[in-house]
């Protein structure tokens, strides 16, 4: 590999040395790296990491190390992750490629086991089971009793590609969604490689991923950089090649204040996905910063970064800082893990503290936490936010129209408007055009038949990753669900409910 601008360097952490490349030395050439922000330090590191003249020449990262915030994006990079993280329904075709490489370098005689990932590959079994029994206790029992019988061959399959291939791990069934598993267990804030370096050194670098999953992004409230890509990219990723893509712009999001009581993680997504939305992000990186940090725990930041492809960007990060240390040690990490996350990101710059220079952005945003209000989601798009003071009106309105599909609000209206405006003599009545549709129909259950009319609430499932990911919310469910019931409401026997496995 080509060192440029001489950035390799020794960092020892405890009793252990690692090899790194030191963003601060691009100050010899007259760069200052302290200025992007975070998600571009990344990816900085990365191209000092790779440079080798022909992927990454020292050209890219002049260009990097000298970007404009408010210039449209032109300069394409490569962007060599570190890991790949699938997810069943899309890992399988990855696998089965795999596996005809190795088909055909044993037709061609040679030894197919040298076909194996380049790139370390996560693969989480999560998106198979369905929801056959529901509302008892042994509903879990019974869905995964169903899930292995329907999915025998390819869970045999994932089986036999994690015992032959290298650099390739599997996260059996049950055990949580993807994206949990990947910010509870999978995560390394900052990777290391064994051997990588000069003299044998290992290499410390920043954690970065794709993933075959539009929600990857959830790992950003960690301080990870990945995002979604499609099943290509990814396995052009896991074979070693790096992943082209435009330098792109950063829009900062400044958080100040904190949360008041009585709203939620989801109150706070559905209100920074609404301004996204609104300032027009599609193809940006967000990054959020500000004052505000330190009162929003990792479980918060997770479900803002999950909703990254709702807002349109690409990712949607928070920086490493003090948070981020304690939530790796209150899911097991072992210590001295999380020191080599503290030491290797105070050398690089890539730590927050209070006293953090505020980086240069494209374009910003503010949002004080303490006026974010109840909301709910919808009423059709999870991106569309409704305040619970007005979720009557809203349901109604959303009712109408799916009554009335055509649009037209009042049919009446429109048909006498009409006539007028001089319309035509044999003009259809107001009473001729009413939308009339069944009012109820009779549903046929075990325990007997229901009738049901338009509105009527016929699933009450928790599926959502975004909600899923944060452990205040599930327990508020929880605590909601436990007063209605005290409170003397129950469950309609035609609804059907669901909770999914977020972890173990």
């Amino acid at each position: 590999m080509t060192n440029s601008f001489n950035a390799r360097a020794t960092l020892t952490v405890g009793n252990r040395q690692y090899e790194i490349f030191r963003l601060a030395a691009l100050a010899a050439a007259g760069l200052d790296p302290n200025r992007l922000p975070f998600a571009l330090r990344i990816l900085l590191e990365n191209l000092l990491r790779t440079e080798d003249g022909l992927n990454v020449s020292a050209d890219d990262i002049r260009c990097l190390a000298q970007w404009s915030p408010r210039a449209t994006p032109d300069n394409e990079i490569a962007f060599t992750p570190a890991r790949v993280l699938l997810q069943d329904f899309t890992g399988v075709p990855v696998v089965v490629d795999l596996a005809a490489m190795r088909d055909a370098m044993a037709a061609l005689g040679g030894d197919p086991n040298r076909i194996n990932p380049l790139q370390p590959v996560e693969l989480v079994i999560d998106h198979s089971v369905q929801v056959d029994a529901y509302g008892s206790e042994a509903a879990l029992l019974i869905n995964s009793t169903f899930e292995f019988e329907r999915n025998r061959e390819r869970y045999a399959f994932l089986r036999w590609g994690q015992l032959a291939f290298k650099n390739f791990k599997v996260v059996p069934p049950e055990t949580g969604i993807v994206h949990q598993v990947n910010l509870e267990y999978l995560a390394r804030v900052v990777f290391t490689n064994d051997g990588a370096g000069e003299g044998g050194l290992p290499q410390a670098y920043p954690d970065t991923l794709v993933g075959t999953d539009s929600h990857t992004t959830m790992i950003n409230g960690l301080g990870v950089l990945g995002w979604g890509v499609g099943g290509i990219e990814a396995e052009a990723a896991m074979l070693g090649q790096p992943v082209s893509m435009l330098i792109p712009q950063v829009v900062g999001f400044r958080l100040e204040g904190a949360l008041p009581e009585g709203t939620t993680a989801t109150d706070l997504v559905l209100t920074v996905t609404e301004m996204l939305r609104q300032k027009g992000v599609v193809g940006k990186f967000v990054e959020f910063y500000g004052p505000g940090l330190p009162a929003l725990p990792i479980a918060d930041r997770a479900t803002i970064a999950n909703m990254a492809p709702e807002y349109g960007a690409t990712c949607g990060i928070f920086p490493v800082d003090a948070e981020t240390l304690r939530y790796l040690r209150f899911t097991g990490r072992d210590e001295e893990q999380v020191a080599l996350v503290e030491a290797y990101c105070k050398e690089q710059g890539l730590f927050h503290t209070a006293e953090s220079a505020e980086a240069e952005y494209s374009d910003t945003l503010v949002l004080d936490l303490s006026t974010v209000l109840p909301s709910i989601a919808g009423p059709k798009r999870p991106h569309d936010r409704v305040l619970l003071s007005e979720a009557k009106q809203s349901f109604e309105s959303a009712l109408q129209m799916i009554i009335n599909p055509g649009g037209i609000k009042n049919p009446r209206q429109q048909v006498e408007r009409f006539v007028s405006e001089g319309g035509g003599q044999t003009a259809t009545t107001p009473e001729q055009v009413e939308v009339k549709l069944p009012s109820a129909v009779c549903v046929a259950l075990e325990n007997g038949e229901y009738e049901l009319d338009h509105g009527a609430v016929v699933i009450a499932a928790i599926t959502s990753c975004t909600n899923t990911s944060n452990p205040s919310v599930m327990v508020g469910a929880g605590l909601l669900a436990k007063k209605a019931v005290e409170l003397g409401l129950n469950t309609q026997p035609w609804v059907k409910t669901s909770m999914p496995l977020a972890r173990k």
